[in-house]
This record gives C-alpha cells, sequence and structure tokens, in this order.
C-alpha cells in the first residue's frame, strides 16, 4: 500500500487521532465467539468474521430489546492498523447499555471507503437478518465520514430504518467536499504561503505531509495563518489539519484515477486582497473519469423518508461549522424537512462527545422514530 510506509514513518496514530479524531478506539472486554447457527435467539457476547472481504463485529446484549444498530465509523487512512478481530467503535458500549445490539463493519478498503461502507454495512444487516431473526427496529448511526455514509444510505434505502443519527458527520456531497473542503484550502495556503504544499495532481508528489511541517510554516506566516483561520472557520492552532485534507485528497485521487476537482474558472474570495489572490491559485484541470467517480461516491439528495436526528460540535477543526448547515438544507429544499431533527451543537474537537450527549442524541432518535412508526 503506497501510503503505509509513509505514515509509520512520518506520524504516529497518537498524533492523528488529536489531528483527525477519527480513529476507533478501545475494544469491548466481552470476548468474540462464532455466531451460533440457525440460533432463535443469539446468546450476549461479541460474534466477529468476514463477509466478501471486509471484518464485522456484531455485540449483543444481555438484556436485549430486539432491536438493531448498524454502526457506521468514520475515515481510516491507508495502511492505518486494523484489529482481528475487529474492535468495536467508542460509542458501542453505550448502546448495549440501553438494550441495543450493535453491528459493525470494517469496510472491505479504507480512506475514502464511501462505496465500501455503504455496500457493506447493508451486507451485514441482511446477513443479521438471514441468520438471526429480523429486528424488531433497525436503526443506523454514522460518525465522521460515516455521517455521509448514513445519508447515503437512508436516501437508497429509505424503508429499510426505523431512523437515523448522524453526529461530527460529514453530510456534503463528495465533489463538493473535495472542491470546498480539500482543494480550496489547500492551494489557498499555498497562494499565501507558498512552497509547502506540493502540487496537488503530479503523480510524483507525495502521500501525505506531516502536520509539523504545516505548522511550522503557519508559526512563521502568522498574518496569513489568521486569514485562513478566519476564512475556513478553523483556528490558527488548528490549522495543521490541511495535513489531512492532503491525504485525503492523494488517496482518493489514486482510487478514482486522477485529479477531481477543476478550479480553473473559479473565483475564490475571502482570502484577503481577492484579486491578488486569484491570480497567484495554482489551476488544476479534472480528470472526467475522476469527477465521475466523485459524483458516483457520492452525491446526495436530501430526499429522505427516514427520522434523522444530526447533532455536531460547537468547534470541528476537522468537519468546520461551514458544512453543518449543507445537508439539512437539502433536506428542507427536497420537500423531507418533517423527517429532520438537528441538535444544539456540543463540545469543542472533532466528535467530542460525552457517553452521556451520545445516549441523550440517541434517546431522541428513538422518539422521534416511535412518532413515525
Amino acid at each position: 500500500m503506497p501510503y503505509a510506509n509513509h505514515w509509520s514513518d512520518e506520524m504516529t496514530s497518537t498524533t492523528w487521532r488529536h489531528v483527525t479524531g477519527l480513529y476507533l478506539a478501545v475494544a469491548l472486554c466481552s470476548a468474540a465467539a462464532s455466531w451460533p447457527a440457525h440460533a432463535a435467539k443469539p446468546s450476549p457476547g461479541a460474534y466477529t468474521g468476514t463477509l466478501h472481504g471486509a471484518l464485522y463485529r456484531i455485540d449483543v446484549p444481555a438484556n436485549w430489546n430486539g432491536d438493531l444498530v448498524m454502526l457506521v465509523h468514520g475515515y481510516q487512512p491507508v495502511g492505518a492498523p486494523v484489529s482481528t478481530p475487529m474492535t468495536a467503535a467508542d460509542s458501542t458500549p453505550v448502546l448495549l447499555k440501553k438494550g441495543f445490539a450493535v453491528a459493525q463493519s470494517q469496510y472491505a478498503s479504507q480512506g475514502w471507503a464511501v462505496s465500501d461502507a455503504i455496500a457493506d454495512t447493508e451486507r451485514l444487516r441482511q446477513y443479521f437478518v438471514k441468520t438471526y431473526v429480523m429486528p424488531s427496529h433497525t436503526y443506523i448511526y454514522g460518525f465522521s465520514l460515516g455521517g455521509l455514509e448514513v445519508a447515503a444510505s437512508i436516501e437508497r434505502y429509505p424503508h429499510t430504518y426505523a431512523g437515523a443519527m448522524i453526529t461530527c458527520g460529514l453530510t456534503v456531497s463528495t465533489p463538493d467536499f473535495l472542491d470546498q473542503g480539500t482543494v480550496t484550502p489547500l492551494v489557498a495556503f499555498d497562494a499565501l504561503i507558498p512552497g509547502v504544499i506540493p502540487d496537488l495532481a503530479a503523480p510524483d508528489s507525495p502521500p501525505a505531509i506531516p502536520p509539523d511541517t504545516i505548522a511550522k510554516a503557519l508559526e512563521a506566516h502568522p498574518n496569513e495563518a489568521a486569514t485562513l483561520a478566519k476564512r475556513l472557520e478553523e483556528r490558527p492552532e488548528t490549522l495543521p489539519t490541511l495535513a489531512l485534507y492532503y491525504m485525503v485528497l492523494r488517496e482518493f485521487e489514486k482510487r478514482a484515477g486522477g485529479m477531481p476537482v477543476d478550479n480553473r474558472k473559479e473565483v475564490y474570495e475571502g482570502f484577503g486582497d481577492d484579486i491578488a489572490f486569484n491570480r497567484k491559485v495554482h489551476r488544476y484541470s479534472a480528470s472526467p473519469q475522476a469527477m465521475a467517480y466523485a459524483k458516483q461516491n457520492v452525491t446526495l439528495t436530501g430526499q429522505i423518508e427516514t427520522p434523522l436526528v444530526m447533532q455536531w460540535n460547537a468547534f470541528d477543526q476537522t468537519i468546520p461549522a461551514r458544512f453543518h448547515g449543507v445537508y439539512p438544507a437539502q433536506i428542507k429544499a427536497a420537500g423531507s424537512a418533517k423527517w429532520l431533527t438537528v441538535l444544539d451543537p456540543v463540545g469543542d474537537g472533532h466528535c467530542d462527545f460525552t457517553d452521556e450527549q451520545t445516549a441523550e442524541a440517541f434517546d431522541t432518535l428513538v422518539r422521534k422514530a416511535g412518532a413515525n412508526l
């Protein structure tokens, strides 16, 4: 894998947890076991295996209420360590304590694995039904990039889920996020502080940039850092997150077969002197193949028929506030506003929710879903 060695040499997983907040963490203490064949009811515990090349995990609490939650995790860089058997996402114990069974897929690939995430999650849901029984209610919950995959799932499978929850979610169509969330910040940084960001489309550009490299450049250019932070709704000290954007874009280019964003005619605003800035910005032409791949994986419509609860952090360095209202606006424009509940933002940092806040948000979802049954 092209990024694995660079990842281990240049960045520790601790560093990236600090920068992105996107890694899965502690496994549940219950031991993994083989799923009982044709069981009328599974015994409490954790059941793990592989479906179509994707590790999965199903956790069943002792007080199982008959409902299932499909849990969809966030972005994992290509080459990030993966445990076998699969470990559980941090929010899993919150749901188990409430009596829900939880099923989650590791996905068949890492990186911008939107297509795999949607397919593998649906495959795992069907596996649960065929191997066990149809749950009384099935919910889907995703965080970070998992939010995009949840939104796409409820649009694609409108009558499958009793309800959906997205926290700290990237719920922006892939083409728009690649343009506004990766290329715009990177070309802006390059225009204001040249010589740090490599050519975004060159085959020989590195797959990643150490966050420290960006941090040092920002420290040496405090005025430019302030301009970037204001325009991107960041803080100067969180702008090293640009290293994540760069890595995501480079990984996506490899997956899609070329540059997915064309900014040759884009007029940028808000980075100081607009005329001078637009003269300095590096311009890229897109690969039609890559643009098509981005649209396919995935473009949201806002057309939903499933109760959806959304919540963001009050400050999020990875998915800034400028993206938070995009999907709610799409849902309203599509005439689906009755299905949407947006909770007040809480927490300072990407996916910075307490267990109590996660539990409260999920309680809200169950109430909303119950009102529509």
